[in-house]
């Protein structure tokens, strides 16, 4: 069990929301590892969320793309 406590920050133009916090590596081996949730406003129609987690060599790697439309 654990309870994934996020910090955001959101950039100056107010289109991308940048979500960090740690959570049980991949790896499973009992170890906890950064994450972050990149959601980017594209439009009111129209948003982007990316996970990706922080690597041992410090690199972030991407795991996960959604796109979210409104329908019309």
């Amino acid at each position: 069990p654990n309870l994934w406590v996020y910090n955001g920050t959101l950039d100056a133009g107010g289109k991308v929301l940048t979500l960090d916090t740690e959570g049980p590596s991949f790896a499973g081996d009992g170890t906890l590892v950064k994450y972050q949730d990149i959601i980017e406003m594209k439009s009111d129609d129209h948003r982007v969320m990316t996970s990706r987690v922080l690597g041992t060599d410090g690199t972030w790697n991407q795991f996960m793309t959604a796109n979210y439309r409104r329908r019309k």
